[in-house]
């Protein structure tokens, strides 16, 4: 067994993908916590930008911070990334700007990818991956509303979107791995859905990409769609609790704020929350008949069909439990989301 001793300092913890924004505040809660940080960028043009985020944030990364290529696509650079390193946080994930032509341009990166983090991190003596993987590889599967937890798992086999597939065969992918060929590597992985809250560079997710549109007067209606919130600050915080409590390993944990919440929701707290800079947010939520009736012509609404009248609720209760956890409320995230897309000059008037 291995002692845990959680003390900055030890080599350096290793992220991938710290240019995107889930991974920017990865290294956020790292610095900040003390420790050493190496984080892989997949061309080297990014990493001034990848300094100059951790050091607006405030962290102060000096000489704490080291970054390096490696690409998910390719074994160049991975033995170099993980040298010295004990933790591992595998945060990148390709992420479609558009729909891709098949499901293979993000599956096969995927699960590629977070093979190659561990294959590298086990023969290179590291202690202990921690895998970003999502609601999607949970709670895709059952149909109608329902509770999930962490036995719940989507099947790949479904009718799926290419995204949440890849999540799904990505995240199998890896504890088949850890049970065929781990050796020493332990894995712990952590599931958020729908990742919200401040933005620390022009880096949007898709989810914060949603806030803007609404503020932005770009989505004048909503579908009435549920799903739950992880603020990336828990998310960040999660990591750093699965990377070095003892009780992490061989586990995976749903991180999100346990309710669900609706566009139309989110759009009443802005409203509430900004008052006339969240003028154009949308007002009207689609009837079920609309969304159904418009998804003939729309396929963005067709994946809104295919939702309709399911309300996820994720038990975060083993997180809570195992990881001492607790998430932030949904209302603090989407009004912080907005404010910090406010500050950064992103809304468009």
């Amino acid at each position: 067994m291995h002692d845990h001793d959680p003390t900055p300092g030890s080599g350096p913890v290793l992220v991938t993908g710290g240019s995107g924004y889930l991974g920017s505040h990865v290294v956020d809660a790292l610095l900040r916590a003390g420790h050493r940080v190496r984080t892989t960028v997949r061309s080297l043009d990014r990493a001034d930008g990848v300094r100059a985020t951790a050091a607006r944030a405030g962290a102060g990364p000096g000489e704490r911070l080291d970054v390096v290529q490696a690409d998910l696509a390719s074994d160049e650079g991975w033995a170099e990334a993980v040298k010295g390193s004990k933790y591992v946080l595998h945060v990148a994930s390709p992420f479609p700007a558009r729909q891709p032509r098949t499901e293979d341009e993000v599956v096969v990166p995927a699960r590629d990818g977070a093979l190659r983090v561990l294959r590298a991190a086990r023969d290179h003596g590291v202690r202990r991956v921690v895998l970003t993987s999502s609601f999607a590889a949970v709670g895709y599967s059952r149909t109608g509303g329902g509770a999930y937890d962490e036995s719940d798992w989507t099947d790949p086999a479904d009718d799926l979107t290419p995204y949440i597939k890849s999540k799904a065969v990505a995240e199998r992918a890896a504890w088949d791995f850890m049970a065929a060929e781990g050796g020493e590597l332990e894995l712990a992985v952590i599931n958020p859905p729908g990742i919200f809250g401040p933005v620390l560079d022009r880096h949007l997710s898709a989810s914060v990409l949603l806030v803007k549109a609404m503020l932005e007067g770009a989505l004048p209606v909503v579908p009435p769609l549920y799903f739950d919130v992880a603020d990336v600050r828990d998310v960040a915080g999660a990591q750093l609790r699965a990377m070095t409590e003892p009780g992490a390993a061989g586990e995976r944990f749903l991180i999100g704020s346990g309710t669900a919440t609706s566009l139309h929701g989110m759009a009443r707290v802005l409203s509430e929350g900004l008052g006339e800079r969240a003028a154009k947010v949308p007002a009207r939520e689609l009837t079920p008949e609309e969304v159904r009736e418009g998804a003939r012509t729309d396929p963005a609404l067709r994946e809104a069909a295919s939702q309709l009248g399911r309300v996820p609720v994720l038990r975060t209760d083993k997180a809570r439990a195992v990881l001492g956890w607790e998430p932030r409320p949904v209302r603090t995230t989407v009004l912080e989301t907005a404010e910090s897309l406010f500050r950064l000059g992103l809304v468009e008037a």
